[in-house]
């Protein structure tokens, strides 16, 4: 009998069964795609973005649909850490899915509460801050433009669960997205989550106002892919932890390309909502040319990519 081939990706103290997990925001709390596809298959998902309180997000519209992707303005719309922690920690644990929480604040002191609830918590491996989302007016994440609070912030919620894998999503809507990722390495992140998404706007021609209220969105889909590629090649020649590569990833061959930038471990989002089976191919393809996972030095491709 043959051996199945190792494609198992390994961030900080926690080893995920394959590189390739669901994007934050897409699918919710994951319960959402589990009817879709055997989530178990996965090397895991992010969950929804959840804060301290519930938050109830924009006001509509909150999606517009563009030829190559999609601009969305939701506002970090979620159900809260109490919520979360009652209804859907338990709800996951029995899909058997590895999960990483993304979690967002307003404040420093949030973000230890949040991380002090989370450590006395299990039916997670990790967390994910979210210090970059583009569609709150709240200072703190737009302070994920500044390394020395993104090193503060990485610090603070580490050390409060050390024995956990933490990620630190960071923005494509920055000058040196390097100088970003490597003051979150220096505050003990254990890889880097690259892109959140590209701002952007659109205008509806029957107005002449922009179709969001907030003027600006968060455009993601495969319009993005060449930005993210571009801003993971730069994390990856940053810092010396991997780097999970996100945005515009569409197809197996746009996965293969975030390898190839030196991507560890990719997330699909965007194009679940086309294609949902997308993740499953791409973790099939790996275990086909498990090669393309060593590629993970920018400029340095594996045999497989030679």
């Amino acid at each position: 009998m043959t051996t199945p081939p190792d494609i198992s990706v390994t961030t900080g103290p926690v080893t995920f069964a394959n590189p390739v997990f669901l994007a934050s925001g897409i699918c919710g709390y994951a319960g959402e795609y589990a009817p879709l596809v055997d989530i178990s298959l996965l090397g895991g998902v992010v969950t929804k973005t959840i804060t301290m309180r519930p938050r109830s997000g924009n006001q509509p519209p909150r999606v517009h649909e563009l030829p190559f992707g999609l601009l969305n303005s939701i506002g970090l719309e979620n159900i809260g850490l109490d919520a979360y922690v009652a209804d859907k920690l338990p709800a996951l644990r029995d899909m058997e899915v590895s999960v990483i929480v993304s979690v967002a604040a307003e404040t420093r002191d949030e973000f230890e509460r949040l991380a002090d609830a989370f450590a006395g918590c299990d039916g997670y491996l990790g967390i994910e801050l979210n210090l970059s989302c583009p569609n709150v007016e709240d200072r703190a994440l737009d302070l994920g433009r500044n390394p020395s609070f993104v090193e503060s912030i990485t610090h603070i919620v580490k050390v409060r669960i050390p024995d956990r894998v933490l990620w630190v999503k960071v923005t494509p809507n920055v000058t040196d997205i390097g100088e970003v990722a490597a003051a979150a390495e220096a505050g003990g992140a254990d890889a880097i989550s690259a892109i959140n998404t590209v701002v952007g706007m659109d205008f509806d021609l029957n107005t002449g106002k922009p179709v969001f209220a907030k003027g600006g969105a968060g455009y993601s889909g495969p319009g993005i892919l060449p930005i993210a590629l571009r801003k993971v090649w730069e994390c990856a020649q940053a810092v010396s932890i991997p780097v999970v590569g996100i945005g515009g990833i569409s197809s197996v061959s746009d996965a293969r390309k975030m390898f190839l930038a030196g991507a560890s471990a990719v997330q699909v989002g965007t194009a679940l909502y086309v294609e949902p089976g997308l993740p499953q191919n791409i973790i099939a393809a790996l275990a086909e040319h498990p090669g393309w996972m060593r590629a993970r030095v920018a400029g340095e491709p594996s045999e497989d990519n030679r």
